[in-house]
């Protein structure tokens, strides 16, 4: 499946926008009551068990605020399993700064690290099914959620409409059917490009597998239905399972033979997970 890492422009990119919303010209209650240039010390704890993701977003960030931080202890990376209770991260800065970045910091590494702890959740579910995510992204932060559902041990579909060929239901409509909406992708790009077809039934199966396709999608199918496509398929095509998966619905489809599930809510409705930043050295003392 296409893979598009996470860059460093797109790091600076999020860090700008997310500052640039929540400080502009600055915290006016920081500001009034923190002296510049007083360095404090934090650490962050872990409120939930989660898989961390973002975790080098969250020191860019800090970084971009005091080019000074300094990261004192960093047990965990990207993609790692963190207990309820764990510290995270230490580090040091302006204290300023510390207040200002904090709820953006936290936003970010809440978000992204729970969307790769609910990850984590079905690709235990589903093996040996591998879990692949969606296009149900949010606008503009595409790149940061498909990145932390690879943290969380998923696989990434396509990125978007560019990079790979799936003829979906509205596309077989306006082609007339599957083998026409086949034949023209395939009339237009040669056979350099793996085609993906969605399926509703056992006859769009067939019609699918005799036009030879890379990849079946069987979309909304009950579990009796799902085990009659993957016989009749036979290996002759990889198979996506899409629509309405959920942890419970995973048991059964983990023992059809699939090769891929699908599951928008991997994006779309993961929970944040819970972790608190705490100021370790006092007020009025500057951190050693």
């Amino acid at each position: 499946m296409p893979n598009r890492p996470l860059m460093a422009a797109d790091i600076e990119s999020l860090v700008i926008t997310t500052l640039e919303e929540d400080i502009q010209s600055g915290d006016i209650t920081t500001r009034n009551i923190v002296s510049a240039g007083q360095l404090r010390e934090a650490e962050l704890i872990a409120k939930d068990d989660l898989i961390l993701s973002g975790l080098e977003i969250f020191k860019a960030l800090f970084l971009k605020l005091d080019p000074g931080t300094v990261f004192l202890s960093e047990p965990f990376k990207d993609g790692d399993s963190v207990a309820e209770g764990s510290t995270i991260i230490k580090f040091r800065c302006d204290g300023v700064r510390l207040l200002e970045g904090e709820r953006s910091g936290l936003n970010i590494l809440q978000w992204l690290s729970g969307i790769a702890t609910l990850t984590r959740k079905f690709v235990d579910a589903a093996h040996p099914v591998i879990v692949l995510d969606t296009r149900k992204t949010t606008p503009g932060l595409r790149v940061f959620e498909k990145y932390a559902v690879r943290c969380g041990g998923g696989s990434n579909h396509r990125f978007g409409l560019y990079d790979a060929v799936m003829i979906k239901d509205n596309h077989i409509k306006s082609a007339g059917s599957i083998s026409q909406a086949v034949e023209k992708v395939r009339s237009a790009l040669g056979q350099q490009n793996k085609v993906e077809v969605e399926t509703q039934n056992l006859d769009e199966v067939q019609e699918a597998l005799d036009q030879q396709v890379d990849i079946i999608m069987l979309d909304n199918m009950a579990m009796d239905r799902i085990r009659e496509a993957v016989k009749l398929i036979n290996g002759r095509a990889k198979v996506e399972i899409s629509g309405g998966v959920n942890l419970e619905s995973l048991k059964e489809i983990s023992k059809t033979g699939a090769d891929f599930v699908s599951v928008g809510a991997l994006t779309h409705s993961a929970p944040s997970v819970d972790i608190s930043m705490n100021i370790i050295a006092p007020l009025g003392e500057k951190a050693k």
